[in-house]
Formats: C-alpha cells, sequence, structure tokens
C-alpha cells in the first residue's frame, strides 16, 4: 500500500490519506473517508450541535485515529466517532461559534453549540458562577 491523493466531496480539496490510515481503515471495515479531515470536523461538530452537545453520534467508536504523521491531525474513522478521548492532536480548523443571549443577564454571548428554543444559554461569567467556580 502507497500512500493516495484523495478529494474531499464537501470542498473539493486534496487529501493524504496515508498508508498507515489505509490500514486502520481496512482494520475497522471502514471505507475510504469521502471528506476532508476539516470537513469531517465541522460535519460532527454540526451533528453535535443539532442534537444539543449531548454526546454526538450513537456509532461511537471511543475517539478519533491520529495518523501518527507531524501534520496528519485527527481523523475519526469515517465520521463514526461520537465522542469519548481522541488521541494525538485536535483539529486545526478553528471551532464554529453561535450568538446567543445569556439567559440569566441578557448580555450577548458566543457559546460552542447552536442554541435551541427552550434551553436555557448562559454567559461565560453566568456559567461559571451557576457551577460554583
Amino acid at each position: 500500500m502507497a500512500d493516495k491523493t484523495l478529494t474531499c466531496s464537501d470542498c473539493g480539496m486534496e487529501f493524504a490519506f496515508t498508508e498507515r490510515e489505509q490500514a486502520f481503515y481496512a482494520e475497522k471495515g471502514f471505507s475510504e473517508p469521502r471528506r476532508c479531515p476539516s470537513c469531517r470536523a465541522s460535519r460532527k461538530a454540526a451533528r453535535a450541535g443539532d442534537s444539543g452537545g449531548y454526546g454526538g453520534g450513537s456509532y461511537s467508536s471511543g475517539g478519533a485515529y491520529d495518523s501518527g504523521y507531524g501534520g496528519g491531525g485527527g481523523y475519526s474513522a469515517g465520521g463514526y466517532s461520537g465522542g469519548g478521548g481522541g488521541y494525538g492532536q485536535r483539529s486545526s480548523a478553528p471551532r464554529e461559534m453561535f450568538d446567543a443571549t445569556c439567559s440569566n443577564c441578557g448580555k450577548d454571548a458566543r457559546v460552542p453549540f447552536r442554541p435551541t428554543n427552550g434551553k436555557p444559554v448562559y454567559c461565560s461569567d453566568c456559567f461559571r458562577s451557576m457551577r460554583g467556580n
């Protein structure tokens, strides 16, 4: 097996599918990834936001796979990892943030999940005070 260059079905960018990643995917029975690591990470973040941030998908594989190469980043095993500890580097893509209004004090807040109607959202200060820190 040799490294492959694949094209992302979302953004059209090419990305490396290394020999070690191919072996890992084959061992787990996964098909080749169709999306680059950053598009996979943003889809995973969107899924976690849609479910209220409680764990992500129901196909948890227990974390992400790190190719072991310096610039590889974390791969989420074909998009089926739903949480748990990651191994190695975190995705270099910036985390998507959403605008909200604090349910406690009314200040503007930015949160790492998509706010849903009926669920309270707190700014950093109110969240810390409610947690007791």
